[in-house]
């Protein structure tokens, strides 16, 4: 592969999958499991067992939420439907949202019951009435999750009440996060909602972070023994979003500071390149045997990039292709690689493609090319 020398550092903004590789100025945390992703690029900043098994607890309650939303967005379902509160909706223990047993509740209310609320009578009250049965509703979770990339999520429930095979990872609340975030903008307001009075009695936000003026609009916290304290946020700041998935903090005051310096740590320390945009021309490369001397090397895709902040003066872009170019070219033809690297990030290698029709030269000017490259080592 020849390399055309590194291109100026051009900083002219969605294509971006850096992973930190530890090295800038790397956080610590109580958490057992974490991760903190970078919401425009997918760039993860920061992971700790990211992939491990871990207990989601109420986090579980975003996937409930989500079925919700997407059958709101497809018309299946609209805010003032409503569903037949069960006795066992009723009797469930834990966080409650306080529904009484044969009241029919609307789906808005339940939305705010689940995700400001936090109850579990208000999940399985939705399990049944899309489900049939909370378990039949558990399945549904699953399949979605495998169908949005959740690969190491089971559910066994609306509520996440424990279950030894109700399970998921840190990375995949990410996933879920992110794609609820982008999946559902008309309905993502319903996570920063502070409070939410149902049946004579107020309930406040049980997410710590959007009672502190950091830019935070939701999501969801968890707990059970075995899965210990975990919070699944997302933060705003300067058009940049940052998601958190952190459990297994100790403590109710060790998850709120926990995961606050996480998304403090991520806003601070990385930030956002503009690149390239797409369809944008990224070089010319010379062309063998063609009725044009050279080819033009476009990117598909805008291309920002994730990086520390400290790494921003040492981007380093090359183009990498096979030498030479033979023709006929088509336009549309991957023929090259732009290769960005920079510090404490990994490489990243994105196709490049022609961006004009080259036709190959007649016989006759194959010879005389042929001759000349003999003779002169390449075209005059």
């Amino acid at each position: 592969m020849k390399p055309i020398g590194v291109l100026a550092s051009v900083f002219t903004a969605i294509l971006a999958l850096f992973v930190s590789t530890g090295g800038a100025d790397a956080i610590e945390t109580d958490a057992k499991q974490a991760i903190v992703i970078e919401f425009d690029t997918g760039a993860v900043l920061y992971h700790k067992d990211a992939d491990s098994i871990m207990f989601p607890a109420s986090m579980t309650k975003m996937m409930t939420a989500y079925l919700l939303f997407e059958r709101l967005k497809n018309g299946s379902l609209s805010l003032e439907d409503t569903f037949r509160v069960s006795e066992k909706a009723w009797r469930k223990g834990g966080s409650k949202m306080f529904v009484k047993v044969g009241d029919r509740v609307s789906v808005e209310d339940l939305i705010r019951g689940i995700v400001v609320q936090s109850g579990n009578d208000a999940t399985i009250v939705v399990a049944e009435g899309i489900g049939g049965s909370e378990a039949a509703f558990g399945d549904l979770m699953t399949e979605k999750a495998r169908a949005i990339g959740m690969a190491n999520s089971t559910f066994r429930n609306a509520s996440g009440w424990p279950d030894p095979d109700h399970v998921t990872t840190a990375r995949d609340l990410a996933i879920l996060a992110e794609r609820t975030i982008r999946d559902f903008p008309e309905h993502y307001h319903y996570y920063s909602e502070l409070s939410f009075k149902y049946n004579n009695i107020k309930q406040s936000n049980r997410n710590p972070l959007l009672y502190k003026n950091m830019g935070a609009d939701g999501l969801k916290t968890g707990h059970t023994q075995a899965s210990g304290y975990g919070l699944s946020a997302s933060a705003k700041r300067n058009n940049r979003r940052l998601i958190v998935v952190a459990n297994g903090f100790s403590s109710v005051k060790a998850r709120a500071a926990g995961s606050e310096r996480l998304i403090d740590w991520g806003f601070r320390t990385w930030n956002n390149y503009a690149l390239f945009e797409a369809g944008e021309k990224i070089a010319d490369v010379p062309v063998w045997l063609g009725e044009a001397d050279s080819v033009p090397l476009l990117i598909k895709d805008k291309l920002v990039i994730t990086i520390p902040r400290k790494s921003r003066s040492k981007i380093k872009v090359a183009v990498s292709y096979e030498e030479p170019v033979p023709a006929p070219i088509k336009v549309g033809t991957q023929i090259a690689t732009l290769v960005v690297t920079a510090p404490d990030t990994d490489k990243m290698e994105i196709p490049l493609y022609a961006g004009a029709d080259v036709p190959q030269l007649g016989p006759v000017g194959r010879l005389g090319e042929a001759l000349r490259y003999l003779v002169w080592g390449g075209k005059l």
